[in-house]
């Protein structure tokens, strides 16, 4: 009898295990997926509308709206909610994935520039499936986004590879997964050529790309990159870690919207200590970029 009980328990505990481990592997997967969103990746920064204010319209979370009025284009930021009729909800996996890393939409709309799909592109199939997880819970918002309106050539980019990240242990590779996979931040922090485009070719993290917030507010991007004159090569770790966070440089001035500090002030410590790690080794670039008069004025020191 006793060995019969035994077995039982012993049956029992596989069982639960068996119903357990699904389920956690289902809630690991959704905690990543918002880690992403609202960290490195930051939906928010652009699909979420900012109020008069600049701070993010709450109710109107990751619903889309956010208005990019360039000479090549004219667009607005999805909603990507699951509300059905004007969100995401009626999307299968599939057709979110190959939206974020290929840049085109389930009826074949290519949806690039300004979404940083070739950013994305290099991102892990564990991670796009977990970002994905993740925006199936936030709440359905209905709010219908305009048309977007291109005057220039659009493409899809290439099947994404899904490689998996490089071990957190490889400090500077993994950085740069951050950098280039998650966190886009070259697709701003480049200077543009001669289409308006970013130069990733030759001025890579130079900064001076004009960015325009609303009528009469423009801002210009920073140089990220280690020239110790004109990017961040004489600024400390610390500090460069502070501006990545919270939104303040070296000398002590604000930094402005569109950067994402809100967001990147919730990763983790060893994954801006990575990003820091890995911008230290980008090529210097001599580029000197003076702040728009609305920066100054709008986010003084």
């Amino acid at each position: 009898m006793r060995h019969k009980t035994l077995l039982s328990t012993f049956i029992a505990g596989l069982a639960l295990a068996f119903h357990i481990g699904p389920a956690a592997a289902a809630d690991a997967l959704v905690a990543r997926g918002a880690y992403l969103v609202k960290g490195p990746v930051a939906c928010g920064s652009c699909h979420t509308p900012l109020g008069p204010d600049f701070k993010p319209i709450m109710d109107k979370t990751l619903a889309g709206g956010f208005h990019f009025d360039e000479p090549a284009f004219n667009t607005y930021s999805a909603n990507i909610t699951p509300d059905k009729e004007t969100g995401i909800g009626g999307w299968t996996d599939e057709e979110i994935i190959h939206a974020i890393r290929e840049g085109a939409e389930k009826d074949g709309r290519i949806i690039f520039p300004p979404m940083p799909v070739p950013t994305y592109n290099n991102m892990s199939d564990d991670d796009a499936k977990a970002i994905v997880a993740y925006l199936r819970t936030v709440k359905p918002v209905k709010n219908a986004i305009p048309l977007a309106k291109y005057n220039i050539p659009q493409q899809t980019m290439p099947p994404a590879k899904g490689l998996p990240a490089p071990p957190k242990s490889d400090k500077v590779a993994y950085g740069g997964y951050i950098v280039n996979a998650l966190g886009h931040c070259f697709e701003c922090h480049t200077t543009a050529g001669p289409h308006g485009a970013p130069d990733f070719a030759g001025h890579l993290g130079a900064g001076g790309f004009e960015i325009k917030l609303g009528p009469g507010m423009s801002v210009m991007t920073a140089n990220i990159t280690p020239d110790k004159d004109t990017g961040i090569g004489s600024w400390t770790d610390a500090q460069i870690a502070r501006a990545i966070t919270d939104g303040i440089g070296a000398d002590g001035h604000r930094l402005s919207p569109p950067m994402a500090y809100a967001y990147y002030k919730n990763m983790t410590t060893e994954d801006v200590d990575a990003v820091v790690a890995y911008l230290r080794t980008i090529p210097p670039i001599s580029n000197k970029v003076e702040r728009t008069a609305f920066q100054q004025k709008a986010f003084p020191r």
